[in-house]
């Protein structure tokens, strides 16, 4: 009960403070600047959106709202916000969901191998795709991909999410999802590598390991049922806080390879400073954190039952 209050005082924080943000942004509604009305009628639409009210007051009849289950409806769509997210969030959470499997089947591996052979080849060429990965432009790399793989090469598909007039294909979309996934994982695939490898270098150096070693246990069980499973905790956290944020960080991503997911609407609205859909947005992301905040904290217990939550 004490975690449900804290995550929804959280909730209220941060939607204040981007109800403000975007407010305090210069410019207005893209459905205002319309060549096509006059001044007059922009004034009308204001009043009618209720933009003329303080501040203050549009965020209470917003948060008043959003207590009875209602986002309000997008200005440049018309539709109602709350639908409208969650039609995209599936897309959202296939690419986000991909990217950090590819990251854990890669990073975590790639980490006990580097951790295991330390400063052998192996392990500086994993320490060079780490730079590497946490150095590259996310939108550099994935207009790099398409013009290499897509327009090149003409080995995957340059953008969407499946291919326009065809019938449903588990292989088509595959095809559609890797390019994507691939560059949307190559942040998380140098984080988890490095955190994997620094903490299980830590864990073979500890006590309990030369105690298990010295008792002639195989190098394999000591790694595996020893030092692995402590090490894992923080990888843990790292993973359990990465899913969320590359919802987050699919904006990009999404907005390069014309992938319709949540990130991809949030730029859009905006762009057309469409409020209600940037705040519907924030919120359900901010609520996929908190979420996945309380996961990691459940799985801690799993890996380490000497950790006991309260």
């Amino acid at each position: 009960a004490r975690r449900v209050l804290q995550a929804l005082a959280l909730l209220f924080v941060v939607s204040v403070v981007t109800f403000a943000i975007i407010h305090a942004a210069p410019g207005g509604p893209a459905v205002l600047t319309n060549p096509d009305i006059s001044k007059e009628q922009a004034e009308q639409m204001l009043r009618n959106l209720g933009l003329t009210d303080p501040i203050p007051v549009q965020f209470w009849r917003w948060f008043q709202n959003v207590l009875r289950g209602e986002f309000g409806k997008s200005y440049s769509q018309g539709l109602p916000v709350l639908p409208l997210v969650l039609e995209r969030m599936p897309a959202s959470v296939l690419l986000a969901g991909s990217a950090l499997g590819v990251a854990v089947l890669v990073a975590i591996p790639l980490g006990i191998l580097s951790a295991v052979r330390r400063y052998s080849l192996l392990d500086t060429l994993a320490g060079a795709v780490s730079v590497f990965g946490l150095s590259i432009p996310v939108f550099w790399f994935g207009i790099m991909a398409i013009i290499l793989f897509g327009v090149q090469l003409k080995w995957l598909p340059s953008g969407g999410m499946y291919t326009l007039g065809a019938g449903f294909s588990l292989a088509d979309r595959l095809r559609h999802l890797c390019l994507p996934a691939l560059v949307l994982a190559t942040i998380s695939i140098a984080q988890l590598e490095r955190y994997t490898r620094s903490s299980l270098l830590t864990e073979l150096q500890a006590d309990y390991v030369r105690t298990a070693r010295s008792r002639g246990l195989a190098e394999w069980r000591v790694l595996g049922r020893h030092a692995l499973r402590n090490a894992l905790i923080p990888v843990v956290t790292v993973i359990g806080l990465s899913f969320p944020r590359l919802v987050g960080f699919a904006a990009i991503t999404e907005t390069v390879f014309a992938w319709p997911g949540m990130g991809r609407l949030a730029v859009d609205s905006a762009f057309q400073r469409d409020y209600p859909v940037i705040m519907g947005v924030t919120l359900i992301i901010s609520a996929m954190v908190i979420a996945c905040n309380l996961l990691t904290d459940v799985m801690y217990g799993a890996l380490d039952p000497r950790i006991k939550l309260r």
